[in-house]
């Protein structure tokens, strides 16, 4: 199973401007998801879908989703509205009036979880939620449970970006969490970079932004005495691929850009190839 993620998007960073940077980074995404092969069987979009919550910026935004060979399951981070996502994407399931429900996926289980709280950049997971996710894990104790969500609950190390694991949400979705086996990992965004950690007995894998990438500093930051240090930077536009092999659940990271070839599979390769694969028990 392929599960494509893309996320912290940021449609009408640029109001009123349909062919915007950040859409046309977006595109660049989705053409190479929707030509790859094998084709992902779905995608998830974690959150930062918009800049403002603006209504015209989640029509674009669906507009820009509409032509995918596959289904698109969305979670909310800090810059969503959940009003406005409501309106324009009416079929979106809402418990609670929180944006969060269950994918049934065959082998895996996605659990949708809704991090937001409308005004705050960092995350929030209140008891209501946290009962929610008790309920759905303890409904399910033999899945393979992939739980998916905007912002990540560690500590990444760019201190302007930090969640800290003080945090009371971050606790209460670490009591969730915390000893069960019928979890296979988490899936976030909000940090605009690649990066895993185990967290709580499992593996929490960050997706680099299709907007513009948060620039890897780990120098602390003083907000009182500005350094022209690096914070946003524009490489390109990227994206991550969790493959389930049926055990574990790996992710790779890519990004939507000309790649300079320095080697093709041709004739010259096939001995090289063969030997290698013929390592493997079954393989021919």
């Amino acid at each position: 199973m392929l599960i494509a993620q893309v996320t912290d998007i940021h449609l009408g960073f640029e109001p009123d401007s349909p062919g915007e940077f950040n859409r046309q980074r977006l595109d660049r995404v989705l053409d190479e998801l929707a030509a790859m092969q094998p084709r992902p069987d779905m995608l998830v979009a974690t959150g930062d879908l918009i800049d403002r919550g603006d209504r015209e910026s989640y029509e674009r935004l669906r507009e820009a989703f509409s032509e995918l060979p596959f289904p698109v399951h969305y979670a909310l981070g800090n810059h969503d509205a959940r009003s406005t996502f409501a309106e324009v994407f009416p079929e979106a399931v809402f418990d609670g009036g929180f944006l969060q429900y269950v994918v049934e996926a065959g082998p895996l289980r996605l659990i949708v979880l809704d991090t937001l709280e409308e005004g705050r950049h960092g995350g929030a997971f209140c008891d209501a939620r946290a009962a929610w996710l008790n309920a759905q894990l303890d409904a399910a104790p033999d899945a393979r449970n992939l739980i998916v969500l905007h912002h990540p609950p560690f500590e990444a190390g760019i201190p302007w970006m930090n969640t800290d694991p003080a945090e009371p949400w971050v606790e209460r979705l670490g009591a969730c969490v915390r000893g069960r086996s019928n979890i296979v990992g988490l899936v976030c965004g909000h940090i605009h970079r690649a990066i895993a950690t185990a967290w709580e007995g499992t593996i929490v894998a960050t997706c680099p932004s299709t907007a513009p990438q948060v620039a890897l500093d780990l120098r602390p930051i003083d907000p009182d005495q500005p350094d022209e240090r690096n914070l946003i930077v524009a490489d390109p536009p990227g994206y991550a691929l969790h493959w389930f092999n049926g055990r574990e659940l790996v992710t790779h990271w890519d990004t939507a850009e000309d790649h300079q070839v320095l080697a093709k599979f041709d004739a010259n390769l096939t001995d090289m190839v063969r030997e290698m694969l013929s390592e493997r028990p079954g393989a021919f």
